[in-house]
């Protein structure tokens, strides 16, 4: 399968941070799962990537890390939608998927102690003993909150908006 050209990536400068990794096989493997409602892991990752890489260059941050962090976050290679039943609480994928990441990316790149901090502990505050140590580090932890809920609820909304407009229609025809 053919793999979509991201238009994040016609960023050079951004680019240039996050290709060893981006092209990858084991990246490419993102592309395979689906993380909230239509989007694709890498999907999802790239926007948490860019977004935060963007916030972090304006701060003056360590945006190198950011961004390839940023990329790697989410790098579980599986579809958490599965046996969530079965699942104990703190083993379900939101606790238990940033380490799964964290040792995917170390299993495959050379990742520095900055980058290693914002992958395990960006699900924080859920997670709530991996205090991210790093401004780097929280700012991808709400930066991928930010994207997931726009990934998620921002859809719903917008489909409840439609219901609605078309719920009123209907009453408005049926008075008529």
């Amino acid at each position: 399968m053919k793999r979509k050209m991201h238009k994040i990536l016609l960023d050079k400068e951004y680019y240039d941070c996050i290709k060893d990794l981006y092209n990858t096989d084991v990246v490419k493997q993102m592309d395979d799962y689906i993380q909230h409602g239509k989007t694709t892991t890498l999907d999802h990752s790239i926007r948490v990537s860019y977004t935060s890489y963007k916030i972090a260059k304006k701060l003056n941050l360590d945006y190198i890390s950011v961004a390839r962090a940023g990329l790697l976050h989410d790098l579980y290679l599986y579809d958490w939608h599965l046996n969530k039943e079965k699942t104990k609480f703190f083993e379900k994928h939101g606790y238990s998927h940033p380490k799964k990441a964290l040792e995917n990316a170390k299993k495959h790149f050379n990742i520095s102690e900055v980058e290693e901090d914002i992958i395990v502990k960006h699900m924080w505050p859920l997670t709530l003993r991996s205090v991210p140590q790093y401004r780097e580090s929280f700012l991808v932890s709400f930066v991928d909150k930010y994207k997931s809920c726009s990934e998620t609820v921002v859809p719903l909304l917008s489909k409840a908006s439609s219901y609605a407009v078309l719920f009123i229609n209907v009453i408005v025809n049926l008075i008529k």
